[in-house]
Parts: structure tokens; sequence; C-alpha cells
């Protein structure tokens, strides 16, 4: 399980799931099977993904307090044996999620290597890491609804799914950055918009959060939605830039804390009531 990060893994799969739900009612047939598929084959390639980058961070994680009880920098497995499970995983899930088209399945090889191996080691080296990971952290909704068709398409919706969680990360990750910045350092990872924590750092992410606003209308904007997802997508929009905001004023790390809260009850928000749209239209 922490090999994996099941918790992360959990939301991937979960916002992959949604996603796939809404493509099906853009195609008016949900196939339970192609669903089930998505779920067990987007949890290989997330564990599969974080698999490897657990084994390129291995001696990084031991400097870490959130990370030094993860299994190879515990000692409690070897590098062998993740590698062996990692590829397993890779392998299998790759072969699930491109039994359902071959898009899906470049996608999610595609989002492992960016992952894995450029993400991750970009993490030490400049900020802009977070805007790289940005992609393929953005892509489990991408992967989701083109999973859905016989005959893939990324279409508008598609890019909107995809968008919304793009814009979504940066705020969110940068919340996390700023109250683990301290254990970050120790690693010499360069995660918040400046390196550090202070007011530039605070107003980049409250311009982030402030893009996420139109960004998440532009289903209603589009006709894909109606005034309900528009309305729910605006005041959660709303509680998230204010908290944003606080953490700008206050550069406090229980600012930033509870905007990292914040941004958990965002996203799965947002997705729901964009399918339940979609449901009752």
């Amino acid at each position: 399980m922490k090999l994996v990060k099941f918790r992360l893994t959990f939301l991937v799969v979960f916002s992959a799931s949604i996603s796939f739900l809404i493509g099906s009612q853009v195609n008016t047939y949900v196939n339970w099977a192609n669903w089930a598929k998505l779920i067990v084959g987007g949890f290989l390639i997330t564990g599969a993904a974080n698999g490897f980058n657990e084994i390129i961070e291995r001696d990084l994680d031991r400097l870490m307090t959130r990370t030094a009880d993860r299994p190879l920098p515990s000692g409690r497995m070897t590098n062998g044996q993740a590698l062996v499970l990692s590829l397993l995983m890779g392998i299998f899930g790759t072969y699930l999620l491109g039994s359902l088209n071959l898009l899906t399945g470049f996608l999610s090889v595609f989002a492992i290597v960016l992952y894995a191996f450029v993400y991750t080691p970009m993490k030490r080296k400049s900020p802009i890491s977070v805007f790289i990971g940005g992609i393929p952290g953005a892509l489990p909704p991408l992967i989701g609804y083109v999973a859905a068709f016989i005959h893939p398409k990324i279409d508008e919706v598609a890019l909107i799914l995809f968008g919304i969680q793009f814009f979504w990360q940066l705020p969110h990750f940068w919340a996390i950055a700023w109250v683990l910045d301290d254990d970050y350092k120790l690693a010499g990872f360069r995660l918040l918009p400046t390196g550090k924590r202070d007011k530039a750092s605070a107003i980049i992410t409250f311009v982030f959060t402030l893009i996420l606003i139109p960004v998440s209308l532009l289903p209603t904007l589009y006709g894909y939605g109606g005034y309900v997802v528009g309305g729910i997508s605006l005041v959660c929009g709303l509680v998230f830039l204010y908290q944003a905001f606080n953490l700008m004023r206050t550069l406090e790390i229980k600012a930033a804390r509870q905007l990292m809260f914040g941004s958990f009850l965002y996203l799965p928000i947002v997705q729901l009531t964009f399918l339940f749209d979609f449901i009752v239209k």
C-alpha cells in the first residue's frame, strides 16, 4: 500500500472513473465491464508510476520525515522487489487500458514516463517541475473520458476535464509544498513557485486559483453543463479562492493547510456535479 501510495492512487482512479462515466453519457452507453477494467488498469498504472518514483527517490526519501517509513528507505523492500512489482503493474495495467482502445493505452504509458522519468528528477532542479508534473497529474480524467469510446476522440469535453484538473493541481500542490516545505528542503526539492514561503509564492498560488474559476465554468459556457454545475463550480471556486487569498494575506502554514484540505473537497465536488448534470440533462 505504501509503495503504490494507496490514497493518492485511489484519488487518481476516482477522477478517471468519474470521467469515464461522463464520457459514457456522451456515448449514451455505459459499459460497466470496461469501467471495471479502467479502475483496475488505472490503479495498476498509477501504482507503477509511484513505484518507479520511489525507486528513483529512495535515498532522498530517507532524508524526509514524511517518507522515511516508506518500504524502500526503511529497508522493508529491496529495489529489485520494487522494480519487479512496478514493471508487472505497469505491463498488466497497460494491457488492460490498451484493451479498451489504443489511445487510452498510449496516454497511460505517456503518463508513467512523464511522471516517473521527467517530473521526478526535475523536482530538485526547478519549481517549473510542478507544471511538468501537472500534465501527467491531469491525464487521468482525459484517460477516463477517452476510455469510454470504442473509437476514442479528444474533444472539447475531454480538454475541459483535463484543464480543470490541471489548474486545480497547481494551488493544491503548492499548498502541500507550503505545509511540507521544511521537510522537502531536506531532500533538496524546490516545489514552491519561488522556492520558498514568501509573498511571491502566495501571490502566484492565488493567481492560478483565480484562473481555475473561469476554467471550471467552461462546461456551462460551452453548453455541456447547466446552471447547476456552473453555480456549484463558482461557489466552490470562490471558497477555494478565499482560502488562497487568506494564505496570501497571512503567509501562515495554517492557512496553507486550510487551502490543502479545501483542494481535497473542491475536485470531487465539481467532477461529481458535472457527472450528475450530464445524467439528469
